[in-house]
């Protein structure tokens, strides 16, 4: 009887220590699955991010620039005459055959607030942008998102020279000609807004159109920059006959 309890307690001291270890083993592999589910719902919250980002964005700013364009086209519509240039939802409208993005609105002011409704801005700040409805000569330099808020200029970089870039307003379309292309440059550089844009090899002064967006895509790293000129204005008709160069 004593050998008995002797062999039992020799057997339990000898079977004692694996317990600790399974409680180790189970604090690891809680502390992995843990940590590998917050992986999987920190991957959900960036992915919901993205989508976010650059597609519900697109929706609400494309919505929201359809409404400003309406309120355009409709007061448009109600003044039969010229009168004063009425800036408070927009001045007009862009149409760039070569980015495929439809028109697109144009409104006063490059800051956030605005261009995340899905329009296109022109400068009054660093440089004023010249209007081309003073008729004065100088540069009428817009932006707009590239990415994301209704993307109006994501495909900018599909521009080529000598493609047309139209610019519509109530009496009349300004058509330009694009003539060179900045592919990246620093986003500090407002040279490239100047009445003359010399970096764009003109010395003289003119009535010239720039583009510019942030570069590479889905980043706001650097700035892409299209140049143009114009070359010819056309009256409005009743029909609202769009230039060849849209048809």
């Amino acid at each position: 009887m004593a050998a008995t309890t002797d062999q039992q307690e020799h057997t339990g001291t000898d079977n004692a220590p694996p317990a600790p270890r399974r409680r180790r083993m189970g604090c690891v592999a809680m502390a992995v699955s843990v940590f590998g589910e917050l992986l999987i719902t920190a991957g959900l919250v960036l992915g919901l991010f993205v989508v976010y980002s650059l597609w519900w964005t697109n929706v609400i700013a494309d919505r929201e620039a359809g409404k400003q364009a309406d309120k355009v086209r409709d007061n448009w519509a109600q003044d039969s005459g010229p009168g004063a240039l009425n800036t408070r939802n927009g001045i007009g409208f862009l149409h760039v055959p070569a980015m495929s993005g439809g028109e697109v609105l144009v409104e006063k002011g490059t800051t956030s607030k605005i261009l995340n409704d899905g329009v296109a801005g022109y400068y009054t700040d660093p440089v004023k942008a010249t209007l081309p409805m003073s008729g004065k000569d100088g540069n009428f330099s817009l932006a707009a998102h590239r990415d994301g808020h209704g993307a109006k200029f994501h495909n900018i970089d599909k521009i080529e020279k000598g493609d047309a870039i139209v610019f519509e307003t109530k009496d009349k379309w300004y058509v330009y000609k694009a003539y060179a292309i900045l592919p990246e440059t620093s986003k500090y550089n407002v040279k490239v807004l100047e009445a003359v844009p010399k970096e764009s090899g003109k010395k003289k002064a003119g009535k010239y159109i720039t583009l510019t967006t942030c570069t590479p895509v889905y980043t706001s790293r650097y700035r892409y920059v299209v140049w143009g000129e114009l070359v010819r204005v056309e009256k409005v008709d009743s029909e609202r006959t769009v230039p060849k160069e849209l048809r």
